[in-house]
């Protein structure tokens, strides 16, 4: 049974579980849970993370924990009883973990390592917390370790400023808001301790002087490597300061054996010392760390026989140095131990030891040697910091390995109270002896003993250095053979104070001798007493001693023989009648120097101040001697505080009439030398001798009347020195004064307690006398005022001994009083005043209420003063601040109602005057102080304090006044920087405090300001207040972790939701006032509606329906409620408001409040529009600041401006997005498109004078200069763009407005520059885009794209497959479609996104320009693919079933037209598709068009070789031919006769009768025309290609005879060319115009095999190849496709032909390759690449990965061309619907800079014929054809043996002309190829399908449609105007057009009898070049009437300086001369950009 838990509350996950039992509740390790229920082993409860979701668990995975419940029931709140910081911790690693996988992301890997490092240790010290293991101290230290890193990881991680008390996290209820805001300063600045209120206070009022924090320095020997010595050493190191050539410390001393390891086993790993005491002064010295070698053994270490071995000598060996200098900035300050190698130098001459560490600093090499370069000495190195105790308990293990204390020379920078020292430090210095009679000088030994004054030797009182034990005696080193030796050798003589009078030093001299014996011969000796007869010791100085002679056999047994002698001569001159016979005599000329420094506390060498101890002993001295205090050193009086003090009180009790006033002034001069920092420390001694010591009873009375005196003297006297010190001892007098009180009480039971009070009364008046004065004329004055405001605070506690709180405060605040009140005094009294104030505050006497109440008056009344002066500011706040903390800990035990009533009445008006003041000049760190008092003031008040302020108003007024200051503070708090953005405590207790007030306040605004009384300016000011409020940054709780989002919704609620209602209530009471905040406050309110809180949007939203609804009701419409929002709502959504929940709940709470009104219909009208401009400016915000490409940012842009221009029709916001549009177009280098955009500005604007405001960039300007300015900008983008066109008709108008205002300056430029862009249109080249069909589906893409189908304007070189992968970049999530079909419901509405992408061709719309001969094909080619709104694409598909024979029967073709919402280009690179229509086209019609193609191609080809535009090479025109007549022995145009020319398919299709027989007549051309490109190719070809020609030859007669079955008149063409053809114009003129519905195409394939097979076509197989535009239904239709192209445009009845392939299976692709997640089976289009099928068999991957290696279709001619069905001229009214529903222009996919050996195939130019005759020449085909050219194909004379062919189709019966080629499908407009579908695969070769046209990679011909036959415009006459032409006339001709040709050898009389014609037309040439013109020129004649332009030397010219070839397509160059001209047939095909 379940039943709840009583003490199991609260536990850890120790295991996951995985809810593997019904209502179980998934868990993971380290999970905390709380428990409610258990039963039998299994708990039920939730994770406290997600305290909604209950369920089981069992209790063995939960480590329980304590834990203290409240409030046990339904809602019971649990706490885990756990130290803070470990709660903290395991909160902070939470949140930590989720941001620091981020940065990984974000590639902050040095930050992600760090933090890692640092959440480890963190886990670490919370592991010790946790392990109860720790003491006290150690519990300290890890919180330390522990904050410091929570509070390094909060900033580097952008998280908030914990403030902390003591290491832990502070609760804000508990502390002041002052508090509050001092613990983030020092949390912010110290994060290794928290500073209490005390210390902080102190500091700031500056009490106290920082006391200096001692370094010390560690050092450690670790090796010594001289092992050479082979002796024992000592090594001495110590610090010398090189710059006073000094040594600053005692030495440390380290002993070593022979073997370089301590002599002492026990020092292994312990030879280290502790040099302690360094200041920051000292380590900035040029210190020096130096180590002296001595070694002990023999004299001379490399003679063995000097000296026996058993005498050891301490001789000197050698120096080290190390500059700290040099190793501090190394090492960080080595806080880590770091290791240093020393070098070991030997002194050359022993003579210099003395300064050999001198010699090797200053390099001085010729004074040392290096003893060896292998030797070294390694120490190691670590600087400490801090105090003794706080080092030995941070560094315990340096302090275990016995470390040696090495102290300074002399006293450190701070005397510790309690450190006693009494250290003499004697130098040996140097010493100059006699010779003796010796040969050579002595080797010296002195040997040091220290002596009691009994003569005994005192032990162990000798000390060579730290670490080793003292000594009894010490023997220095001995310098050999040296009578003067200098030692400069340092020992301590640590002798007790107790031996130290009376005791002397004896100094004995020896001469060691080097002989056998090795004896040390005494032959002298020195001494000196430690202290002198008058009680001092021995001074600090060098002392010269006598020396005096003596011998071994001498004794010292008895030292008074001796010690009467003078040891120096200070002392000869004190006893100069010495007698001669004495046992020792003094060596006149025999010296020793020693030198003396002394550290002691005890023992003194000041005369001065012994003589003050000892006054009893000089009675008569003692005035003298009290003078003389002053001049004694500072550290000698603080060493001898306690007797000083004794005996000045000693004294003063004596006489104190004579000696008291000098007492006094003794005692102040002892107390402020305790004011010195350096004897601060020693005020503890100073207090304990006030209360452990002092004994003088009487002396209160005595320091009351001094003090009193030098109080009244102060108007006096003009020199207050003295007055001012007293003043400063203050403090201290005021302690014995009441010590003594209270000795004096207790001595006599507390009598004279009133004449005490009388006489501290009469004290105080003094005290307040002294400041009243007026200190303005006296500078000495003001600083004794100062000096006694300085002091005065501190004697409070001291009064309170005697006096009650209520007594003191009386004392106070009469003298607080009687400072001036005003705050003219001078800025120094001013400070000082306002400083005493504070510690007055700060003192303990403040702290009682009942002191508050009578202090806090005259306190509030000065900084009141300031406050409204302005001054003193920053004092003013810190008084206020500890005022507020007092009073905050107070309110916890006693009512402060009283107090907080004082406050408010005289401080809350001028805080905020003060604040506003500080606001407006942004001083933040004063605004941040100021803010504090005031919350802690708002917080401490509470209703009576609020109801009583706003009671106490007079007027409303000022109310009124009040209010407005309040709020705008409030305003200003929210908006400005007052606390930092990661100071959340801080903000959010000042958002609480805040809303708090103004639910206090708002009652008085709606009373007072709301009816009759209504005042705009308050109530707006609230309305600010309140949405300032709501949408401050750190109440957006929807950004926080979930962690601090519980602890702020647990703590305050969620305040913006309080505030929401408090503001809807508010709003409710004004009533019809309302109105007066329409529009103002729309934007506001909308802003706080997109809080993203769904409690503050329910409130707000329905107040914008009020507006509505007053507007309404005021002014008929609610215009100004719409323009308003729509504003507002703009810039809101665009910083990031919003999202689409808001535009759900906008819509619906505002449609179902309008529902009820009587304006419903306006109102739902609008609110949908509100609704759909949100979802477009959510669209464009998500794109604006995601990392979308540029076309999604620019297409939403598009969307937005276009909703605002037609939708709203917000003229200023539609600007703006002109704007903005226009610089996304710059940024993506579109200038076109940014000229576009920034035209549609220019339209808006009129060429007037009217005046324009400032806007945007613009300057104030009228409306014409904008416009100029304007125009000017949009030229400049259209010329970077290369849209000369676009730019001239500005160039026009802007010329004409300069010619209106004779600005001929402006009017030539700009003529220039409309001449130089016609220039640029003819000679620079321009890149022609493709176009692209994209299809959004899905309800994941934006609204603007959602299920909307577009056509985008390709970039620069870009082809489908570019296309496609950059649109599926742009949308990583979306899916490639991989069919053509219209996307079903299910696509339409799923939640992903799907693409649908293929190439689409342009339907140009300006054709007349197409159809003009004269206009240069660079004109035409930017109107081909621009200013184009209408699109075609091709889609194949089968019509009933397939007719498996020839699947060319039921292959019809779907034409789909797409129709745009505006051309391109644009103000965007695509637009959406509004229109879609669909067609048919039938096989046959397919079939006509696709051998009209292959006709036309043939003879522009053959123009070309004509013309010479493709010289030698006849490789193309091999290829094209043998494409077309191979083709025929298997196939061919056969399959069309198969398919067509049946009985059967005649008889069941009777309609197309017509178009079977224009089908036979293409057929019948296709021969003619061979025929005369075979007499080209027989003319031209090499010898070695002569079976080849032969073969085609072959071919040829096998090809025409399958023909003349089923043609009729083919019969009659015989070898002898008897023939003629039936002109076609009776048949052309024939053809009705078809209907849609019989359009269709189809299309077949059948094998072929070929002689010129290629290699590359190894796999069998068949394809059919479609033109551009058509894609294939099925993949195995789409194989066996054939190659068609789609005419450019109807004129009637319309016919398209497949081409039949007989051919292997051409190499082809796929297109869309994808990464996504569409198949590879993917959107194919052409004219972008070959083209395969979606999904190929592995049988034909091969085929279609050699297609994807050749060129791409965009290179591929085409020059496709039908007969045009007129009506008298014109197209029929069905051919002009079909043109515009229908039928588009293709795109030319030519390259004219590709070399001839570049192109498979020549390109065949689109208005060229090998026709010839004009509309008047040529009646029958004057209707349909326009003018024809038509040059005549020269003759050839055929070598001997050559076979003959005639072909009657080539002659004419009554002409003797050469042969030409029929005339065919010359007119001024035709259909348009076919574009290739989608998935229609192409022929990679540039010119025409190698698999349909025997091209060199197959080698298989057929009669192909090949891409020749595709063009971007309808054919033209003509495009080189200049050629020489004759003109044809078929009057004389007869019936046939065609000029006969006889192709054979017999007939070179009909060659020769060819005449030039009169030219009416210079389009086309006709006649044939006579044969004596072959021999130098293949060109036509020249016409009767040539442009003059051009000329023989022009020609030459241009032809040299024409480009190069390129392989990218590029605008054709301009045509200068004939040879130009004549290579315009085959290249216009592909004069593209």
């Amino acid at each position: 049974m379940w039943t709840p838990t009583e003490e199991e509350k609260f536990g850890v996950v120790i295991c996951s579980f995985r809810a593997s039992v019904p209502q179980g509740l998934v868990l993971e390790i380290g999970e905390t849970v709380q428990i409610l229920e258990k039963c039998e082993g299994w708990f039920r409860g939730f994770a406290t993370k997600k305290p909604s979701v209950k369920g089981l668990f069992p209790a063995s995975y939960i480590h329980l924990k304590a834990a203290v419940v409240s409030n046990r029931g339904q809602f019971e709140t649990v706490v885990p009883v756990e130290d803070c910081i470990v709660t903290e911790i395991t909160a902070t690693l939470q949140d930590w973990v989720l941001l620091w996988k981020q940065l990984y992301v974000k590639h902050k890997v040095d930050l992600f390592y760090k933090l890692r490092h640092v959440m480890n240790e963190l886990i670490d010290l919370r592991r010790q917390l946790l392990s109860g293991h720790l003491t006290k101290d150690q519990i300290r230290d890890v919180k330390r370790h522990i904050t410091v890193r929570l509070d390094w990881g909060n900033e580097q991680m952008g998280m908030d400023l914990v403030p902390r008390k003591d290491f832990e996290m502070v609760d804000p209820e508990h502390i002041s808001v002052a508090d509050l805001y001092k613990l983030h300063l020092s949390s912010r600045h110290n994060i290794q301790q928290s500073t209490t209120q005390t210390d902080t206070m102190r500091h700031r009022h500056g009490d106290t002087c920082r006391i200096p924090v001692p370094h010390h320095l560690f050092l450690n020997m670790k090796s010594f490597t001289y092992h050479t010595i082979g002796e024992d050493t000592d090594i001495f190191f110590s610090l010398f300061d090189m710059r006073e050539g000094k040594q600053i410390s005692e030495r440390f001393m380290v002993r070593l054996n022979k073997n370089g390891m301590p002599r002492n086993p026990e020092k292994i790993d312990r030879l280290c010392a502790l040099f302690t005491d360094l200041s920051n002064k000292d380590l900035k010295r040029d210190l020096y760390i130096v180590a002296h070698v001595i070694r002990i053994g023999r004299m001379l270490s490399n003679d063995s026989k000097k000296g026996p071995p058993h005498i050891q000598y301490r001789r000197p060996y050698g120096c080290a140095v190390l500059s700290m200098m040099d190793v501090l900035p190394s090492s960080s300050e080595l806080r880590e131990e770091k290791d240093f190698v020393l070098k070991v130098y030997t002194c050359n001459n022993e003579n210099e030891w003395y300064q050999i560490h001198e010699n090797i600093i200053r390099k001085s090499s010729n004074k040392y040697t290096a003893a060896s370069t292998n030797y070294g000495m390694i120490i190691s190195l670590q600087l400490l910091r801090g105090d003794m105790d706080h080092i030995r308990r941070e560094n315990p293990i340096i302090f275990n390995r016995g470390v040696a204390i090495t102290r300074k020379l002399g006293f450190p920078d701070v005397i510790m109270p309690g450190d006693i020292r009494n250290d003499l430090y004697l130098t040996l210095e140097r010493g100059d002896f006699e010779r003796g009679g010796k040969s050579v000088q002595k080797n010296i030994e002195v040997t040091m003993y220290v002596l009691y004054a009994d003569g005994e030797i005192l032990k162990d009182c000798i000390s060579l250095g730290s670490g080793e034990p003292s000594v009894t005696e010490h023997c220095s080193f001995v310098m050999y053979h040296n009578n003067s030796p200098r030692w400069g050798e340092i020992t301590k003589l640590p002798i007790p104070v107790d031996k130290f009078r009376g005791s002397h030093l004896r100094f004995e001299f020896r001469h060691c001798s080097t002989k056998d014996k090795g004896e040390k011969k005494l032959f002298g000796f020195a001494f000196t007493p430690l202290m002198r007869d008058d009680g001092t010791t021995l001074s600090d100085d060098i002392h010269e001693l006598y020396v005096y002679k003596c011998d071994e056999n001498s004794t010292f047994s008895n030292h008074g023989l001796y010690l009467g002698l003078p040891c120096c001569k200070e002392d000869f001159n004190g006893c100069p009648n010495i007698p001669s016979s004495l046992i020792f005599q003094r060596s006149a000329k025999e010296f020793f120097w020693i030198s003396t420094l002394l550290s002691s506390t005890k023992l003194t060498q000041n005369v001065d101040l012994l003589a003050l101890l000892k006054w009893k002993a000089q009675p008569d001295r003692v005035m003298d001697i009290l003078g003389r205090l002053r001049h004694v050193n500072g550290e000698e009086i603080v060493k001898f505080l306690q007797d000083i003090l004794d005996t000045l009180f000693t004294i003063l009790d004596d006489n104190t009439e004579k000696y008291g006033l000098l007492v006094f002034q003794s005692l102040v001069f002892v107390i402020n030398l305790l004011r010195d920092s350096k004897y601060f420390h020693f005020r503890p001694v100073m207090d304990t001798y006030i209360k452990k010591h002092f004994s003088g009873a009487l002396a209160y009375k005595e320091l009351i009347r001094c003090l009193k005196w030098y109080m009244d003297r102060s108007a006096e006297v003009i020199r207050q020195d003295h007055i001012q010190e007293a003043m400063r001892a203050l403090e201290y007098l005021f302690k014995f004064i009441v010590q003594s009180r209270i000795l004096y009480s207790r001595a006599t039971g507390g009598i004279e307690e009133e004449h005490f009070r009388t006489s501290i009364q009469e004290l105080f008046q003094s005290i307040r006398f002294v400041l009243s004065l007026d200190s303005r004329s006296s500078e000495t004055l003001v600083f004794t005022q100062a000096a006694l405001l300085n002091s005065f605070p501190a004697i409070f506690d001291e009064l309170l001994q005697m006096f009650t709180v209520q007594e003191v405060a009386e004392f106070v605040r009469g003298t607080l009083g009687s400072m001036p009140s005003t705050v003219h005094i001078g800025q120094s009294m001013d400070i000082v005043k306002l400083q005493s104030i504070a510690r007055t505050v700060d003192s303990h006497l403040f702290s009682y209420p009942e002191s508050r109440r009578i202090l806090l008056p005259v306190v509030l009344h000065h900084i009141h003063l300031h406050l409204r002066q302005q001054k003193e500011l920053l004092i003013c706040s810190g008084i206020l601040s500890s005022i507020f903390s007092i009073m905050k800990s107070s309110s916890l035990e006693h009512s402060i109602s009283e107090e907080v009533e004082m406050m408010v009445e005289s401080l809350l008006d001028v805080l905020l005057q003060t604040l506003l003041a500080i606001m407006n000049k942004s001083q933040m760190a004063e605004a941040g102080e100021y803010v504090t008092c005031l919350l802690s003031l708002l917080r401490q008040m509470g209703d009576n304090h609020y109801q009583h302020l706003l009671d106490n108003f007079q007027s409303k007024e000022e109310l009124k006044e009040f209010l407005l200051k309040i709020f705008c503070v409030f305003r200003n708090l929210m908006k400005l920087s007052v606390y930092p953005r990661d100071w959340m405590v801080m903000r959010l207790l000042t958002s609480n405090i805040i809303v708090t007030t103004v639910q206090y306040l708002s009652p008085a605004l709606h009373k007072n300001f709301t009816e009759t009384d209504f005042d705009f300016k308050v109530w707006n000011s609230y309305f600010s207040l309140a949405v300032l409020f709501i949408n401050q940054p750190s109440l957006q709780l929807e950004n926080a972790t979930p962690v601090k989002r519980k602890n702020i919704l647990d703590r305050y609620g969620d305040m913006r939701v309080m505030m929401a209602y408090e503001l809807f209530s508010m709003w409710q009471n004004l009533g019809e006032n309302k109105i007066h905040f329409i529009p103002g406050m729309i934007g506001p309110f909308l802003g706080v509606t997109l809080v993203p809180q769904i409690e503050v949007r329910n409130v707000m939203i329905p107040i914008f329906h009020d507006m509505m609804d007053w507007e309404q009701r005021k002014n008929g419409s609610f215009k100004q409620v719409e323009a308003e929002l729509i504003d507002k709502l703009d810039s809101l959504v665009s910083d990031g408001k919003g999202d689409e929940n808001y535009r759900e709940l906008f819509s619906l709470l505002l449609l179902e409040k309008i529902e009820q009104e009587t304006w419903r219909e306006t109102g739902v009208s609008f609110v949908l529009s509100v609704t759909r401009l949100m979802e477009r400016l959510l669209d464009y915000r998500d794109c604006m600041k995601g990392d979308d490409a540029e076309n999604k940012k620019i297409g939403c842009t598009v969307n937005l401006l276009n909703f605002y221009k037609s939708e709203i029709n917000k003229e200023e916001m539609y600007i703006r997005y002109i704007h903005k549009l226009c610089d996304m177009h710059l940024q993506a280098d579109n200038y076109t498109e940014a000229a576009f955009t920034l035209m549609l500005y220019w339209e808006l604007l009129q060429w007037e004078d009217r005046p324009l405001r400032e806007f945007l960039h613009y300057p104030a300007q009228n409306k014409w200069q904008r416009k100029e300015g304007l125009c000017r900008q949009v030229i400049n983008y259209f010329n970077k763009g290369k849209c000369w066109e676009y730019g001239i008709p500005l160039c026009r108008e802007l010329a004409s407005q300069y010619e209106v205002f004779y600005d001929y300056h402006s009017l030539s430029w700009i003529r220039k520059m409309e001449a130089a862009y016609y220039d640029n249109i003819l000679e620079q080249q321009r890149l022609e885009p493709e176009f692209f069909r994209v299809g959004f589906y899905g309800r994941k893409f934006p609204f603007y794209l959602r299920n909307k189908e577009f056509v985008c304007r390709g970039h620069d070189y870009e082809r489908l497959e570019a296309f496609q992968q950059r649109m599926l970049t742009e949308f990583p999530q979306a899916i490639a479609m991989q069919h053509l079909n219209q996307p079903d419901d299910t696509i339409l509405q799923s939640d992903a996104q799907y693409l649908q992408i293929y190439a689409v061709c342009p339907i140009p719309e300006n054709v007349d320009v197409l159809q003009m001969e004269r206009v240069p094909d660079r004109i035409k080619s930017f109107y081909r693919v621009n200013n184009v709104s209408h699109f075609r694409y091709d889609r194949p598909f089968h019509k009933g079933s397939k007719d498996k024979e020839n699947e060319f029967k039921s292959l019809w073709i779907e034409r789909t037209t797409l129709t745009l919402t505006h051309s391109l280009p644009g103000i965007s690179r695509w637009f959406e598709v509004e229109k879609r229509e669909v067609v048919e086209v039938s096989p046959l019609e397919n079939a006509i068009y696709v051998v009209e193609n292959k006709n036309q191609e043939l003879r522009t080809l053959i123009n070309q070789y004509q013309h010479k535009q493709l010289h030698a090479n006849i490789n193309l025109l091999s290829m094209c031919l043998n494409g077309v007549i191979d083709a025929a022995v298997n196939g061919g145009i056969a399959r069309y006769q198969e398919a067509f020319f049946q009985k059967e398919y005649i008889v069941s299709h009777p309609e197309d009768s017509e178009k079977i027989n224009q089908l036979k007549e293409l057929m019948q051309e296709q021969v003619h025309i061979l025929g005369v490109g075979l007499a080209i190719h027989e003319k031209m070809v090499h010898p070695e290609m002569r079976p080849l020609h032969k073969k085609l030859i072959d071919q040829f007669q096998m090809m025409r005879s399958s023909l003349c079955h089923d043609l009729p008149g083919m019969d009659k063409i015989s070898p002898i060319c008897s023939g003629s053809s039936t002109p076609r114009g009776s048949l052309m003129s024939g053809h009705n115009p078809m209907s849609p519905e019989t359009i269709k195409l189809m299309h077949r394939h059948r094998h072929s095999s070929s002689s010129l097979s290629s290699q590359t076509s190894s796999e069998v197989g068949n394809l059919v190849i479609l033109p551009d535009g058509i894609a294939g239904e099925t993949p195995d239709d789409l194989y066996r496709m054939q190659l068609a192209y789609a005419n450019t445009k109807f004129q009637g009845s319309m016919t398209n032909v497949s081409v039949l392939s007989s051919c292997q299976a051409s190499p082809s692709t796929s297109s869309l390759s994808s990464t996504h997640s569409a198949p590879s089976q993917m959107i194919n289009s052409a004219p972008s690449s070959a083209r395969g099928s979606p999904s190929l068999s592995d049988k034909y991957r091969h085929s279609r990965d050699i297609m994807m290696l050749l060129p791409p279709h965009r290179d591929r001619p085409s020059s496709a061309m039908y007969p045009a069905m007129m009506e008298n001229g014109q197209p029929t009214s069905f051919q002009r619907a079909l043109i515009q529903q229908v039928v588009g222009p293709c795109k030319p996919c030519s390259d004219p800079n590709l070399s001839v050996a570049e192109k498979a195939v020549p390109a065949a130019p689109s208005c060229w014929s090998l026709d010839s005759g004009t509309r008047d020449t040529v009646p029958f085909l004057s209707a349909y054809v326009g003018t024809i050219a038509a040059p005549p194909v020269p003759p050839r004379t055929l070598p001997p043996g050559h076979f003959s062919m005639n072909f009657d189709a080539f002659h004419h019966q009554t002409s003797d002309m050469p042969p030409a080629l029929p005339a065919r499908t010359l007119r001024k407009s035709s259909l348009h190829p076919i574009p290739a579908s989608p998935t229609s695969p192409h022929s990679g070769l540039d010119g025409s399908n190698s698999t349909l046209s025997g091209s060199a990679s197959s080698g298989v011909s057929s009669l192909s449609e090949s891409n020749f036959g595709q063009l971007m415009e309808p054919p033209r006459a003509d495009t080189i105007d200049s050629v020489p032409s004759q003109t044809w006339n078929p009057d004389e001709d007869g019936e046939s057009p065609y000029i006969p040709v006889r192709y054979s050898l017999s007939e070179p009389d009909v060659i020769e009898s060819v005449k030039a014609h009169p030219c009416r037309s210079h389009s086309a040439p006709t006649g044939v070049i006579p044969k004596e013109s072959l021999e130098t020129s293949v060109l036509p004649p020249k016409p009767y009437h040539s442009r003059p332009a051009y000329t023989d030397n022009e020609d030459v010219l241009e032809e040299e300086s024409r480009p190069k070839s390129f392989t990218c397509k590029l605008s054709q160059p301009g045509l200068s001369g004939k040879n130009d001209q004549a290579k315009v047939p085959w290249e216009h095909g592909i004069n593209q950009e």
